[in-house]
């Protein structure tokens, strides 16, 4: 699935619809959330040795990126031009792929 896709899917089990300011908060803090519930089953998963549950990983992820659709559609934007946006970024700050070299000096 594209992620134009999903987030034309995610769009139909939104409790906000249309470009607004509080949609876009409500997404944002919720995605904090979100990236909060994955840090703790990671730390719990390393450091209190619960080790790493997939699934769960699997659908934390999955409500992380709902979330980041959700933002999207709050300022009419398209998931797939973020991810399209991030990469170009990307391969201006490391032409030639990452490196710790090229981290030190790269272009912002």
């Amino acid at each position: 699935m594209d992620f134009n896709t999903f987030q034309k899917l995610a769009q139909n089990t939104a409790g906000f619809q249309g470009q607004t300011d509080e949609r876009l908060v409500c997404a944002v803090l919720a995605l904090c959330g979100e990236a909060g519930e994955l840090a703790n089953h990671v730390k719990k998963g390393i450091w209190h040795g619960h080790g790493i549950d997939k699934e769960y990983v699997l659908e934390e992820t999955g409500d992380l990126c709902w979330y980041l659709a959700e933002i999207c559609s709050s300022i009419g934007i398209h998931l797939d031009n973020v991810a399209e946006f991030n990469i170009d970024k990307l391969k201006q700050r490391y032409p030639e792929g990452f490196s710790e070299e090229a981290s030190k000096n790269r272009v912002r």
